[in-house]
């Protein structure tokens, strides 16, 4: 107590006050306070730091704030298993005469990085939210939802109401026992914590969000890539819900051969509205002092006959950028002759036209068929030769430690004409006689989608590949770069 009679702050206050454990032994009956009670977090910056807070009028000219005692609000936050109380200052400008609280974002703002990052709650207008409850949903996946963690919260804040409660009852039923002349009543002790619904939970998301917008900010447009590719889909926008739903009708997504997502935009229809984004990323690099890319993967756009396509237009701002077809894309393109793609030989089909575009490198295999040999000779295998090691190396060691290259214009169109040749055939026909292929159409996809065969070829004097570690000497692993994944 003060000289007043009011109560008033002590000089050597604390961050954290921590409530007072109950007994280990009562000599009379114990109430429920001690086995309920919250923590207090003291949320005074002024008082606590002696940090200086200016006030926000520009008439004040930069007045330094002083300290206006407490503010009569205290909050309650909600944490991972229980609830504790928050408490705060009020600061005054003696120029203006406005006051601030000390958790608002006026003050807030002018805070350094270190004593700001020791206020980690979020404030709504009726609960707070500690930040280790948000930190759940940052990382959303498949068993992530707003639900779950909602269940969790509520299970959790049960769990540690019923311990209190077990502590609580077991001290009354001890004191009970006990010799005693006067009959005795105990306190009720007080219901359980009301966690808030799934809706609250996401609107403290979205503030999380808003606050962290400018490093979010920087994080996506600090990526970058020289292999990139862009690609549209529908699946994204077929969940839109509510006033958002037919807004958008594609989304088209930029990657790199990392497999991140440089950019993504909604957009009317495919190809419309792109410039801005094209523009943005050629921006991004040149403000980043980063090299242009070498090589874009696309579905469309990618050649002409006369001139230069609108694609190439779009990024003019890349002068030396080459438009490649994306691999997977052709194949999906030959793929449309197929009668089904539920027929016994369409995944066996597949695999030969990957088998038709692109060889492994001879340098690679060889290398690995002599370590696959070595491995062999030592768990006791007698002399073999390449053809007897070539039926030990399974798919999966070949596309991890062998670069793959596209065979050549010509080659490419030779073997694909021989695969499409024979399919059309007997040879085609699954163990019910239903063909694989139809042959009008396939005819003319083949011979409108022959002249792109240039278009999927390799570019030279590009690496397709990133050597990502190794297992043994010489022989390494690697990944590829090039457009033959999906990024949508």
């Amino acid at each position: 107590m003060g000289s007043k009679g009011k109560p008033e702050l002590r000089d050597n206050l604390q961050l954290w006050y921590y409530p007072p454990q109950p007994a280990l032994t009562y000599n009379q009956a114990p109430a429920p306070d001690r086995f309920f009670c919250h923590s207090l977090l003291l949320r005074m910056p002024y008082k606590l730091w002696r940090v200086k807070v200016l006030c926000p009028n520009p008439a004040c000219g930069q007045h330094q704030l002083t300290g206006g005692g407490l503010h009569k609000r205290a909050r309650q936050v909600l944490d991972i298993d229980r609830m504790y109380n928050m408490v705060t200052e009020t600061l005054i400008c003696t120029k203006c005469k406005a006051s601030h609280v000390s958790w608002s974002q006026t003050v807030l703002q002018q805070l350094d990085l270190g004593h700001r990052s020791e206020f980690w709650v979020i404030l709504t207008q009726k609960y707070a939210c500690d930040i280790r409850v948000i930190r759940l949903l940052r990382e959303r996946g498949l068993g992530n939802s707003p639900t779950r963690v909602i269940k969790q919260l509520k299970e959790n804040h049960s769990e540690e109401w019923l311990q209190r409660l077990a502590r609580y009852t077991t001290q009354c039923v001890d004191f009970l026992s006990g010799p005693g002349v006067l009959p005795i009543t105990f306190q009720e002790p007080p219901a359980s914590t009301v966690v808030p619904s799934c809706k609250w939970l996401l609107t403290v998301y979205s503030q999380d969000i808003l606050t962290r917008l400018n490093e979010i900010h920087a994080r996506i447009t600090s990526t970058h890539g020289s292999i990139l590719k862009m690609d549209s889909t529908k699946k994204i926008t077929k969940k839109l819900a509510g006033t958002a739903k037919g807004t958008g009708l594609w989304l088209t997504s930029v990657g790199n051969e990392f497999g991140q997502v440089l950019i993504s935009v909604l957009t009317a229809q495919e190809g419309a509205g792109l410039d801005r984004m094209v523009d943005g990323l050629v921006r991004r690099y040149q403000e980043a002092g980063v090299d242009p890319p070498a090589v874009l993967y696309v579905d469309c756009g990618f050649c002409t006959d006369v001139g230069e396509t609108k694609l190439k237009a779009r990024f003019r701002g890349w002068p030396k950028l080459t438009v490649k077809l994306d691999i997977w894309h052709f194949m999906r393109r030959i793929a449309v002759g197929c009668t089904t793609d539920a027929h016994q030989l369409y995944p066996i089909f597949m695999s030969w036209i990957s088998a038709c575009i692109f060889e492994w490198d001879a340098a690679d295999v060889s290398l690995l068929r002599q370590a696959k040999r070595a491995l062999l000779m030592s768990q006791g295998w007698p002399a073999l030769t390449d053809a007897d090691v070539n039926k030990h190396l399974t798919r999966e060691e070949l596309a991890l430690h062998c670069r793959r290259r596209t065979h050549g214009k010509e080659t490419t169109i030779l073997l694909l004409e021989q695969l499409l040749t024979e399919l059309m055939s007997n040879k085609g026909n699954d163990s019910l006689g239903v063909p694989l292929l139809d042959k009008e159409r396939m005819e003319h996809i083949w011979s409108v989608q022959k002249k792109h065969i240039k278009c999927i070829q390799d570019p030279p004097g590009v690496a397709l590949y990133t050597e990502t570690g190794s297992i043994a000497r010489e022989v390494f692993c690697y990944g590829p770069t090039d457009g033959t994944a999906q990024i949508v």
